[in-house]
């Protein structure tokens, strides 16, 4: 030890320190006091004014607009003056390295640098601030401050250069670097005054922010921000955090900055494909190369993030050099005590003997971790950045080639709507993840060649072997990865399987448990189950396999390098040259591990782009000169269009063609003349659906102006076609479309044409369409009529009341705000079809085309329409119409008619015309009205419209308890507590689902859960073991006498080698096989527990009360069997897995450093604090931002599918902008929230990565000081290494495990649901076998309520029902009629009174038996998909002759044998390929085969035509005579002949007799009902 000295400036052992008699330049300690003086002025200046600024500025909240207006060369001044602070940093190191070697204290070695790494500090510090208040003027003091360093610099460097100090020495090349970052620096700065011109100028720059920081509403700064808030995603901080206050929204996230949005980047995308399509424009076979498109658009950040990604991995080989670095000179220290040296007052140290200092290296090896992980999450955000951009160009290009795509294409099937959902869906998503990982493409193997010379330099050949092993076991790993892509794909189809069986239960569970085949049926789920769990099976096999190889291969490696370096060489590898090797086979395992991933998505991504391009190069329809003269295509354009072969043109003789053509022109002329006003005049058309092949042919028609022009003919004559022609959906084969300017006679080319022109400008011909099949979006019906267009309120009322809309629109929840379409409420097809009908009148436009509008309405409506909305409101307008009918009753109403047959037009004129020339068809005509008139009394009974207004009812008759569920979740969380203040709120926000985890967990069963965490802490163990292992043995030949092993006992040292060896086998096979079991369990759990859950939750729902289902929406149970169920089958195990895997590796490394060495216990409380908040609150950031991703999501989906399916509509009222601004919007909101979201996770991995470095720092600082030996500090660092790898995997898992939980809980809140009671107080065998066999029933006193908070809805109800009685129930809408009907099944709860059939009472019987010996026929037919066969019989009991009985009975036989397999004809799901009268009658026909002696019918009849009505009055009577039959009755006309008629009102039994003695009663309510209902 020496003894404490005095402290002096230049040190107190040498006299000559002061002597300045050769001048003061020749003296170095005033050099270096000289050098003191900028530092000091630096700081003097610029404190007070920051104190100043800090005072003022506290009052700055987030200053949006001129903050971040960066000074020119702002980025170029940050890189510099981190470089100099480096620089500092190592001159710092360099003078406290060179006085250690002094014998008395020199400050100036060091002072004079420490000083100047506390100005470089201050200097950007008071940069930045002067940056953000934006006054240029105090960069004076800078500017000077840079001057002088220069200055004072130079000299320093001059007097070495004198004193000939040889470039090796470090303190010279320290000296040069920084005079040249003086310079620069100073650079930068004069270039500021020469831009800004804010001193020595008269008129300084005015200075605009950029666009997007003066819109308040753009939240995302990233790109305006300084360098290290880009590069620590700063400015992240306040919304991270304000998520804890309140979640965060769409409008705390903001708008995209410009240049992000989607058009942006669409515009950039489309000019590099029009070039590239300009380039192969005159090679007939190449396509352009969307690739190369890609690259012209986003090559740039792409090739930024590869920099950054080359960056970051050359500088991760620095942690192993250290290590090496460290261990040895540990090793070395103990040898050679360091030698005063011999020139005291120069000591100067070469960089060699710089960095054999073990501390340097500590601290270079923690810089070297802050930046490559700074430069790795750099390559990441740029990279997805750029995928997102992509993804939204691509986006937009779909939907602008969607928008042109020809007709033909969509329905001649060459791109289907699904096609086009893939592509939007998944083949975007594809690139844009190949965008985020192709970095890695290239950067992988250059790191794997760098790995493997590294390991080659650091153990020789033996190294190969083990890059030899991992290379090997690469292909395997490519391998697995495509296995899993299969299995996936199989259970997808699996799951889709299951949900279309679940799907039907749900919708007909009523049916199911009333006739008590609740099993049958689950069971059929349960066995489609079955199958996706098996290829769940393999799914999870080799999901466990690809974890067990990525933890499997480093062992392996490491065994094969180990033993083959012992047995090669004659020493085993020292304790720096292990464990340097050890952490570079941790860093090689990762790329080739991503290696496979990455060329699976590049491999996917080849295939996505053929997709692309085949889309975008398919056909378009013309161009928009549709819309004026010219839209004849000539035969050149067919030959260029890629669907045709020119050989199938020249067939169709051209030559005839023109003969064709001259006789039509001399032709025309002779007829009608007469109507010279026009608005759209074909001439001589022929058009084809893409085939070719014409459709129309040889059409010759006008469509006068402001009258109505209506087209009949029979099915597939192509009249719709006629009208797709005209508004240019169909390829012209041939001849013109004339549409005529308004009002003007006029109608020659020039005018159309002109007129086209015009019309860009102002009122164009747009058509108001309504297709055949209606469309609707998905938006309020409000929304749906107006369509665009400016809201009027008489207009609306007038078309509503025209389309007969204002009765459903009253019955909807909302009104006319609420939401229809896909995703809202579902609406029947007239009511469909009314709606846009409505839209079509309700646009301003001059054309009215209408397709087919009465197909789906019944015939008051029709005539309503017809009336209000053709005749008066349409003629009021004066607006020309088209009309596609089959509706021949209303020809006289027409100005002007168009017969068609096969393509071409028999007839036109108008029908006086007609009945004059062609009298065969008028005739023919007649007949067909007069057969439609007939029909039509039949059909005035049943009401059509009425009915479907009872659907919707129904179906909002649960809405109102839709709300309630919808804050299910929100509930559960506040029953937990009650006092509902905000911060109660947030810490429930903050905490994880502790309780929700422990349930999944057990649900997988104990006994698999205990496997995996014992198998869990063993394979840790065991790693840790081989490494510390590997520690004692290299350490063994320092000759350490303290440090005994079991092996160092042994003998000679041939056979303690050969004992090393062999343990260290023996614990890397003990490692590879724990590694295998642990995956392998963690999998297994997994589907047990997705196995329980489900089977738990299909169970509990099947067997749930009816009122379960009355009040919850179907979506919201079928949610828990799709999306959470398939979040619990495949996405919660690899969480679970990686989650328990990167904590325990934490912890084991934790443990490991802390048992190297035991002072860094105390370094972790404070790193141990700030993970704990950093995770906290990324947590809850995390949780919203995911989703905000997911409910942005789906609106896009949904706008694409829309589109596809409304095309034609979309083009022929030509609101293709409209319809792009809304999906620009759509695609900006859902990049936005994922671009936060990527953000997010960038912020939470540099804290933690961060954090990591600080472990690794205070980890080799305490080992330094307090070493134990070599090998076990070795290994202390290897682990602190590791550390930075899964901190953020912790945070990063244990963020999507939470959010993934939320599933497990909803499926959770639906097993905590009471089910029916299904146990009965009687014995099966007290009950008869063929119970009940008489059929009377005594109802006594009997009170029923649907719960038992509810009221009750029937009130002591007596009555008795002799056997074979038929019964009937009657009473108004909501006095108890149906409630009745289910109280025989025991549907609803019976809380007094009882039922008794044939001496039982049935609230005794088990609930299965009950259900099982009634039958009853509801409302609504409802059929299964399957064969006729199981929707009478699923329980296959009966034979065929009894099915064949019955459906005789119920007069279906002739039609079930015309079918294709009779009995096993197929049924389409619900039963949609039957009529819905037919589908009653099978009803009837399931009803009679369960023989069962009570018949109970709800209504059966409302939904059903008279004449099948009658059919059913017949068979009750005939085939039922001996049956007890129980009518509820919706029209009191049915139930006139009953034995016995009840009735009801408000609960209460009123009257109770035979209908003739009830008829008596003059007051009755049954004698009312009856007056009233005929």
């Amino acid at each position: 030890m020496r003894e404490v000295m005095e402290i002096a400036f230049c040190g107190t052992d040498n006299s000559s320190a002061y002597d300045i008699s050769g001048g003061f330049l020749r003296n170095v300690c005033f050099l270096d006091a000289l050098n003191l003086v900028p530092h000091v002025f630096l700081l003097f200046i610029t404190f007070p004014i920051l104190f100043i600024g800090w005072g003022t500025q506290s009052s700055k909240v987030q200053i949006h607009h001129n903050t971040w207006l960066h000074f020119p060369g702002h980025n170029l001044r940050w890189i510099l003056t981190f470089t100099l602070l480096f620089v500092h940093v190592c001159e710092i190191g360099e003078g406290i390295v060179s006085d250690t070697h002094l014998k008395s204290r020199h400050l100036h070695l060091f002072l004079p640098a420490i000083m100047g790494f506390v100005a470089a500090t201050t200097s950007i510090v008071y940069y930045h601030n002067i940056e953000t208040s934006n006054f240029p003027k105090l960069l004076l003091a800078l500017f000077l401050y840079w001057v002088m360093a220069f200055v004072t610099k130079t000299i320093k460097l001059v007097r070495y250069c004198q004193d000939e100090v040889p470039l090796a020495q470090l303190r010279f090349c320290i000296t040069g670097i920084m005079v040249v970052l003086y310079g620069l620096l100073m650079a930068v700065e004069i270039n500021v005054i020469r831009v800004r011109r804010y001193v020595f100028f008269t008129n300084p720059q005015k200075v605009k922010p950029p666009e997007d920081l003066q819109d308040l509403g753009v939240r995302f700064l990233q790109p305006f921000v300084n360098l290290v808030s880009k590069a620590t995603y700063w400015w992240m901080n306040t919304l991270i955090i304000s998520a804890h206050k309140k979640p965060i929204d769409l409008k705390a996230i903001g708008k995209l900055p410009i240049a992000m949005r989607a058009l942006t980047n669409y515009v950039s995308l489309k000019d590099a494909y029009e070039e590239q399509k300009k380039k192969v424009a005159d090679e007939p076979n190449h396509i352009p190369s969307i690739w190369l498109a890609m690259y012209r658009a986003f090559g740039r950040p792409i090739l930024l993030s590869s920099m950054f990604r080359y960056l970051a991995d050359l500088l991760g080989f620095a942690g192993p050099l250290c290590i090496s670095g460290i261990v040895d000179s540990l090793n070395n220290s103990d040898d050679n005590t360091s030698k005063p040296y011999n020139d005291l007052t120069k000591p100067y140290l070469t960089s060699h003997d710089f960095l054999k200092t073990a501390y340097v290296l500590a601290i270079l090896l923690f810089l070297a971790l802050i930046l490559q992980r700074t430069f790795l999450q750099a390559s990441y955000y740029v990279a997805i950045e750029t995928g997102i951009n992509l993804r939204g160009a691509l986006l937009a290009m779909i939907y602008n080639k969607m928008l042109r795509l020809s007709t033909s294409n969509l329905s001649m099937g060459e791109m289907t709507l699904g096609q086009i959902n893939n592509l939007v869906a998944i083949e975007t998503n594809q690139l844009m993840w190949f965008l985020f990982l192709c970095p890695n493409l290239w950067a992988m193997p250059v790191q794997i060649i760098m790995g493997v010379i590294l390991l080659y330099h650091l153990l020789g050949k033996s190294a190969l072997v083990g890059a030899a092993v991992i290379v090997l076991l690469a292909p395997i790993q490519y391998f697995i990865a495509t296995k899993l892509a299969e299995a996936q794909k199989s259970t997808l189809d699996y799951s889709t399987e299951r949900l279309k069986k679940t799907n039907e239960i749900l919708k007909g569970i009523k049916l199911l448990k009333l006739y008590a085949w609740e099993h049958i049926f689950c069971r059929s789920v349960e066995d489609t189950r079955m199958k996706e769990l098996t290829s769940l099976k393999t799914f999870a096999l080799y999901t466990s396999l690809s974890i067990f190889m990525n933890a499997a291969i480093p062992i392996a490696a490491v065994l094969a390098t180990f033993v083959t370096h012992t047995y090669s060489e004659e020493h085993p590898p020292s304790p720096a040259q292990a464990f340097a090797s050890l952490s570079l086979f941790h860093i090689l395992v990762t790329p080739l591990f991503l290696l496979s991933t990455v060329v699976r998505f590049a491999v996917k991504a080849v295939i996505s782009v053929q997709k692309l391009n085949e889309f975008l190069i398919s056909d378009e329809i013309g161009d928009d000169s549709w819309r004026n003269g010219d839209s004849a295509l000539t035969y050149e354009s067919c030959k260029k269009h890629t669907g045709l072969h020119p050989k199938a043109i020249n067939r169709r003789h051209p030559i005839r063609h023109h003969l064709d053509s001259c006789e039509q022109t001399l032709r025309i002329p002779s007829r009608h003349i007469d109507i010279d006003d026009f608005a759209i005049k074909v001439t001589n058309g022929y058009f084809s659906w893409g085939s070719g092949l014409a459709t129309l042919s040889n059409i010759n028609i006008r469509i006068p102006t402001g009258q109505m022009t209506m087209i009949v003919g029979q099915v597939g004559c192509g009249k719709s076609s006629l009208l797709l022609a005209i508004l240019g959906e169909m390829q012209t084969l041939d001849g013109k479309v004339h549409w005529s300017r308004a009002n003007e006679t006029d109608s020659s080319f020039e005018a159309s044409r002109r007129y086209y022109r015009d019309s860009l400008t102002g009122s164009r011909y747009t058509v108001a369409y309504a297709a055949q099949k209606p469309w609707l979006l998905n938006a309020t019906v409000e929304e749906n009529i107006t369509f665009g267009s400016p809201f009027n309120k008489q207009r609306y009322k007038a078309v509503t009341d025209a389309c007969s809309l204002q009765p459903d629109i009253d019955l909807l929840p909302f009104g006319d705000q609420t939401e229809i379409g896909e995703r809202g409420i579902n609406l029947s097809g007239g009511q469909r079809q009314r709606i846009c009908v409505a839209r079509a009148l309700y646009q301003n436009t001059n054309l009215v085309f209408l397709d087919d509008p009465f197909s789906a309405l019944d015939i008051h409506l029709s005539d309503h329409l017809m009336q209000e909305g053709i005749l008066k409101f349409l003629k009021d307008d004066k607006r020309t119409l088209v009309l596609v009918t089959h509706k021949l009753q209303y020809l006289p109403h027409a100005d002007w008619i168009i017969a068609m047959k096969d393509g071409s037009v028999l007839r036109e004129g108008t029908l006086k015309d007609i009945q004059n020339n062609d009298v065969e068809l008028y005739e023919h005509w007649k007949t067909l009205m007069n057969r439609q008139d007939q029909e039509l009394e039949k059909d005035m009974e049943a009401d059509q419209t009425t009915l479907e207004r009872k659907t919707l009812r129904r179906a909002m008759y649960p809405r109102e308890s839709k709300a309630q569920l919808e804050d299910e979740d929100e509930e559960e969380e506040e029953e937990e507590d009650e006092d509902d203040t905000m911060s109660t709120a947030m810490r429930l926000r903050t905490k994880m689902p502790w309780k929700t985890c422990w349930r999944y967990l057990t649900s997988g069963g104990f006994f698999l859960l205990s496997l995996m965490i014992i198998s869990k802490l063993l394979k840790h163990s065991v790693i840790v073991a081989i490494d510390y292992w590997l520690a004692q043995w290299t350490s063994k030949n320092q000759n350490q006498t303290q440090n005994q092993t079991f092996c160092s006992k042994e003998g000679s040292i041939e056979e303690s080698k050969n004992c090393y060896v062999a343990i260290f086998t023996a614990l890397s096979a003990a490692g590879i096989v724990l590694c295998l079991v642990t995956s392998l369990t963690v999998e297994w759990m997994g589907l047990m527990a997705a196995k329980n859950l489900h089977h738990n939750l299909l169970n509990k729902i099947i067997l749930g009360p009816i009122r379960f289902f009355d009040t919850t929406p179907l979506g919201l149970i079928l949610n828990r069997f799709s999306a959470d169920t398939n979040i619990i089958d495949q996405h919660i195990p690899p969480t679970l897995e990686s989650l328990t895997r990167s904590t325990l590796l934490c912890l084991s490394a934790i443990g490991m450093i802390s048992y190297a060495t035991p002072y860094f216990l105390l370094a972790l409380v404070p790193l141990g604090i700030a993970f704990y908040f950093i995770q906290k609150y990324f947590r809850v950031a995390s949780k919203d931002l995911q989703e905000l991703d997911d409910s942005t999501q789906l609106p896009l989906l949904c706008h694409f599918s829309e589109t596809a399916e409304g095309l034609t509509t979309i083009r022929a009222f030509r609101h293709e902008a409209r319809f792009k601004q809304r999906m620009l919007e759509l695609t900006d909101t859902n990049n936005i929230a994922y671009l936060f979201l990527s953000a997010a996770n960038r912020w939470l991995e540099v804290r933690t990565d961060y954090l990591g470095a600080f472990i690794v720092l205070t980890a080799a600082v305490a080992s330094i000081t307090h070493g134990p030996t070599s090998g076990i500090m070795g290994l202390g660092l290897l682990y602190a290494l590791t550390i930075t790898n899964y901190l953020n995997w912790v945070v990063r898992n244990l963020a999507d495990l939470e959010v993934q939980m939320g599933a497990v809980k909803k499926v959770n809140s639906f097993l905590n649901m009471e089910s029916e009671n299904y146990e009965g107080t009687m014995d099966v065998s007290q009950v008869p076998k063929d119970w009940p066999q008489e059929g009377e029933i005594k109802i006594d006193n009997l009170c029923v309520r649907y719960e038992n908070n509810l009221k009750p809805v029937l009130k002591h109800v007596k009555a008795y029902i002799k056997p074979g009685q038929k019964v009937g129930i009657c009473g108004r809408t909501g006095s108890g009629k149906s409630s009745l009907s289910l109280a025989f099944f025991r549907m609803v709860d019976i809380f007094d009174g009882k039922i008794v059939i044939d001496g039982i009472d049935i609230s005794k019987l088990p609930l299965h038996m009950l259900r099982s010996r009634l039958s009853i026929i509801l409302q609504d037919p409802i059929l299964f998909s399957g064969s006729i066969r199981f929707n009478l019989d699923p329980e296959c009991k009966c034979t065929d002759d009894t099915l064949w009985e019955a459906l005789e009975i119920a007069q279906l036989k002739n039609m079930v044998k015309s079918l294709p397999g009779g009995l096993d004809a197929v049924v389409t799901e619900g039963g949609e390929n039957f009529s819905v009268g037919q589908r009653q009658l099978f009803c009837l026909a399931r009803a009679f085969v369960r023989k069962s002696s009570i018949l109970i019918m709800d209504e059966a009849t409302a939904s059903i035509d008279m004449a099948t009505e009658n059919i059913l009055q017949k068979v009750v009577m005939t085939a039922f005579a001996d049956r007890t039959v129980v009518i509820i009755a919706h029209r009191v006309s049915q139930i006139l002949d009953a034995n016995l008629v009840l009735v009801l009102s408000d609960g209460d039994l009123v009257e109770c007799d035979s209908a003739a003695n009830l008829l008596l009663k003059k007051d009755g309510l049954f004698t009312m009902l009856v007056k009233t209902n005929k």
